[in-house]
């Protein structure tokens, strides 16, 4: 009996594993999991069972659940028996670090470990490693996927030209698909040859277009995706061309088709609130609920994941979420310690509280500690001071730089702030040390003798006549063929020592030498010359004399006298003060004060005066309102109801005016 119970087994299992192979050769894995279930309860410890449902699993994009069957199996899943799968199950779960020990602790290495190890690398961001695993895989491997494979190998040099600055070596890869076209234009963007970079991605764009004859069963959503890829790339480009509208109305479009790849929208969205800046903020708040989305973190390389969690400090900033942007800048300090970044947002911050103070003492405190960043911290921290108005400190602050001290935007800089301040001698100064630091390192620097003439230059404006010769004399020595300089150092030396500027003259070159060679002819028959000549013939015979009788005649006219006032007296003298303003004129006693003021409260009982009408509040209160005249600062909108803010009479107003708005509201009726 146990021998036919095993015998029917032994046949149950053939017939099971018949119909595993079969539906694994038609692509049916839910079909073909179940019957390996089946075969695993007539023996739950079959090698060959566990691996064929690790496989199905895997096929179904089960990940997480193939993994946990390879890790309740270990003692018969041995890494031998199993690492790619591991691997792959980890690798596609994000899992990245435990898929690279998975393959490095696996004894051999198989095509399928190295092709995955390419990936890991990849994903690792280590990109050397990762080309130089690709090289190997290219070089001993020949089978179908080897286009696959140098399409992989394109996009690690893009990868490196674009987010480490690396020249990419020609790998003389044939671009014959539009997937190796796109990583060639996105290496030439790295390069910053955005023209060419251009042309590759219509190219590609091409490419893909006539793929597509061939392709079978692609629906336009396929399409829809592979093209937003393109066009993003395309929109990236004008956008770093300077040509925004262009790349927001492209960036638009591609977030209209609603492209599944949540990398890409994310990378779009962050472009254009980059585009916005301080502008659009509604928009880009919006735009920013993109680059939350699920998946991104491994989507995206660490750089881009970066510049996004910056923008968004930015953005809070710029919308007025001081909290929200401290906290996240706060973040990201701690994620790098060493960037500028965050410290630059946090004391940017600051300065929108007006606490310029504190945002100058959080640099101060980074240049400390990073002093690798401290130029560029030292040169947002001289700005502040401008800002503030010590432009003094400022420029102590700038000469702090000693890297940056001989450069001629420093030293333009710094003379320009001294000079503002009046502070001469600490602008030559200035020059001064940046000329020494020329001679000293790179004495033949065109730089060197061009700060030479600029100090010159200065100290003749400013009155250093002797310290300007002293510079001349040095930059005629270093070219004595330079008439230029010889003509300035004479200039210089007339108004010191005229004599010595005599002698000086005669190194001057001849008159002889230093004409030109004119054609005056060919001057004289030139356009401009013919026409002013015309003009100038014209007044030849007649009308030359016609001109001088007119001459004469002009002269002939007496000057007309000048209209006396109608109560001019010439026995009375004029008064010397006439021509000064009545307030400056010796004789003025101010104006008379007004009989209003001294009549108001005066008079017998029950007597009214002119503004005795002013006075009376319940008059003012209860008078109907009188139409204002157009262009009056009492006129409010009739379907405003908001009750309008009084308007006092001016203080100079004539009380005749006040008469007659009283005698007009006796008759005035309840309504306007």
């Amino acid at each position: 009996k146990m021998a036919a119970a095993a015998g029917g087994a032994g046949v149950a299992a053939a017939a099971l594993w018949s119909e595993v192979n079969r539906c694994g050769q038609n692509g049916d894995f839910t079909r073909a999991l179940k019957s390996v279930n089946k075969i695993l309860q007539i023996n739950k410890d079959d090698v060959t069972a566990l691996q064929c449902k690790v496989v199905c699993l895997i096929q179904n994009g089960n990940f997480k659940e193939a993994l946990g069957v390879i890790n309740t199996h270990t003692k018969v899943l041995t890494s031998d028996v199993i690492a790619f799968e591991k691997a792959y199950c980890e690798y596609r779960l994000n899992r990245i670090e435990n898929a690279l020990k998975t393959i490095q602790s696996a004894s051999q290495q198989t095509d399928k470990l190295k092709e995955l190890y390419g990936q890991v690398l990849y994903r690792l961001e280590r990109y050397d490693d990762c080309l130089a695993a690709y090289r190997d895989l290219i070089r001993n491997s020949q089978d179908e996927y080897e286009e696959e494979r140098k399409t992989n190998l394109s996009a690690v040099v893009a990868a490196q030209s674009t987010w480490e600055k690396v020249m990419p070596e020609d790998l003389g890869l044939r671009e014959a698909t539009y997937e190796l076209c796109y990583n060639s234009a996105c290496a030439l963007i790295g390069q910053g040859k955005l023209n060419e970079a251009m042309k590759k991605l219509q190219k590609a764009e091409a490419f893909f277009l006539f793929a597509l004859i061939f392709l079978q069963d692609v629906t336009e959503e396929d399409i829809e995706a592979e093209l937003a890829i393109i066009h993003g790339q395309m929109a990236y480009i004008l956008q770093l061309q300077g040509r925004t509208e262009d790349a927001l109305q492209l960036y638009n479009q591609i977030i209209k088709l609603k492209p599944t790849d949540v990398g890409l929208l994310a990378v779009i969205a962050n472009n254009i609130i980059t585009i916005n800046k301080d502008q659009n903020v509604f928009d880009s708040k919006k735009k920013v609920k993109l680059t939350n989305a699920e998946g991104v973190e491994h989507k995206l390389s660490k750089k881009q994941l970066q510049a996004i969690e910056f923008n968004k400090a930015l953005l809070a900033m710029y919308t007025n979420q001081a909290d929200q942007c401290r906290k996240l800048s706060a973040s990201l300090q701690s994620q790098s310690p060493e960037h500028l970044l965050p410290v630059l947002i946090q004391a940017a911050q600051l300065c929108r509280e007006k606490q310029h103070t504190k945002a100058i003492g959080l640099l101060q405190d980074f240049a400390d500690q990073h002093p690798a960043s401290a130029a560029e911290i030292k040169l947002t921290m001289a700005q502040l001071k401008i800002a503030q108005g010590s432009v003094t400190k400022a420029c102590m602050i700038l000469r702090s730089i000693e890297e940056l001290q001989h450069k001629p935007g420093m030293v333009s800089a710094l003379v320009t702030m001294y000079s503002h301040e009046e502070d001469i001698d600490s602008a030559i100064e200035v020059f001064t040390q940046a000329i020494q630091w020329y001679q000293q390192f790179q004495p033949k620097s065109p730089v060197h003798l061009s700060l030479i003439r600029e100090a010159a230059n200065f100290k003749l404006k400013h009155g250093r006549k002797k310290e300007a010769i002293s510079d001349l004399e040095e930059l005629w020595k270093q070219n004595p063929k330079d008439v230029h300089t010889l003509a300035q150092l004479i200039s210089a030396y007339s108004l010191v020592d005229p004599e010595k500027a005599k002698v000086l003259s005669k190194h001057l070159p001849s008159l002889d030498t230093m004409s030109l060679k004119v054609d005056v002819d060919a001057l004289e028959n030139s356009h401009g010359a013919t026409y002013v000549r015309k003009k100038a013939g014209k007044l030849t015979g007649d009308n030359q004399q016609k001109d001088q009788g007119q001459g004469d005649v002009k002269k002939k006219k007496k000057k007309k006298k000048g209209k006396l006032p109608k109560n001019y007296d010439p026995k009375v003298t004029p008064d010397p003060e006439r021509w000064l303003p009545m307030r400056e004129r010796s004789y003025y006693r101010g104006r008379k004060k007004g009989k209003k003021k001294d009549q108001v409260g005066k008079g017998t009982q029950g007597s009214t005066t002119a503004g005795s009408s002013e006075l009376d509040a319940s008059r003012t209160a209860s008078s109907p309102p009188t139409s204002p005249r157009p262009g009056s600062a009492a006129a409010v909108s009739a379907t405003s109801n908001v009750i309008p803010p009084r308007h006092q009479k001016p203080a100079g107003a004539p009380a005749t005016k006040k008469k007659q708005q009283q005698k007009k509201k006796k008759g005035a009726k309840g309504g306007w």
